[in-house]
C-alpha cells in the first residue's frame, strides 16, 4: 500500500495535497504533477512511502532538474514507483541494450538460421547479473542534503525509520497541512 502526497512551499507555509500516482509511469510524469502544484516555482516535495518498508522524496525546485532520495534501494526495486526513482538513481534505465533486446522477443536467429541451444546456467540468482535489481544494497541512495536548507539534516533523514512522512512534514512545520489529506 502507498501514500503519496505533495507538499507545495508557499509564502505563507505548506500547502499539502495527496496525489494518485495511476498515471505515473516516469521520473518526467512525477516532475510534471509536482511543477503542476508549485506555486510561483517554489519548492514541491513529492513523497512516496510504502508501509514503513521505503520512502522516497522527489524535490522540485522549479524548472531545476528534480533531486531524489530513497530510504532503502533494495526495498524500493520491489515496486514499481521505487523502481522508477532508483533506475533514475543509478541510471538503470538508461540505454541497456539487453534489456532493449528482450524486448524485441528475439530467438537468436535470423533469416533462415537454424536454431541453436544456449548454454544456460539455472542456478545464477533472479536480478543477480550486473546491472540488473539484485544488485541494489539495503540502505538509502540519493541526495542526503535533499532538505538541509530547510533544516532537516542529512543525519536527521538517515535516522528516520518509520512514519517518515509524518516525521519529516513536523520538522519542515507541515504536519498539519500533511494530516489533513492522509
Amino acid at each position: 500500500m502507498y501514500f503519496a502526497a505533495l507538499l507545495a512551499r508557499t509564502e505563507d507555509g505548506w500547502e499539502a495535497s495527496d496525489t494518485d500516482l495511476d498515471d505515473v509511469e516516469t521520473l518526467a510524469d512525477l516532475t510534471d504533477l509536482a511543477r503542476e502544484a508549485s506555486v510561483d516555482e517554489d519548492t514541491v516535495l513529492v513523497f512516496i512511502e510504502q508501509e514503513d518498508a521505503w520512502f522516497g522524496i522527489v524535490r522540485v525546485d522549479g524548472e531545476d532538474d528534480p533531486r531524489i532520495y530513497v530510504s532503502d534501494a533494495a526495498a524500493a526495486t520491489r515496486s514499481s514507483y521505487g523502481e522508477i526513482l532508483v533506475d533514475e538513481l543509478t541510471g538503470g534505465d538508461e540505454d541497456d541494450a539487453a534489456a532493449d533486446l528482450d524486448t524485441l522477443d528475439l530467438d537468436g536467429t535470423e533469416d533462415g538460421e537454424d536454431d541453436f541451444e544456449a548454454d544456460t546456467d539455472d542456478t545464477e540468482e533472479p536480478g543477480a547479473e550486473a546491472g540488473g535489481r539484485g544488485d541494489h544494497p539495503a540502505g538509502p541512495l540519493g541526495d542526503r542534503q535533499i532538505l538541509d536548507d530547510f533544516g532537516f539534516s542529512e543525519r536527521e533523514l538517515l535516522a528516520v525509520e518509520t512514519e517518515a512522512m509524518a516525521e519529516i512534514a513536523d520538522a519542515l512545520g507541515a504536519s498539519e497541512v500533511l494530516e489533513a489529506v492522509r
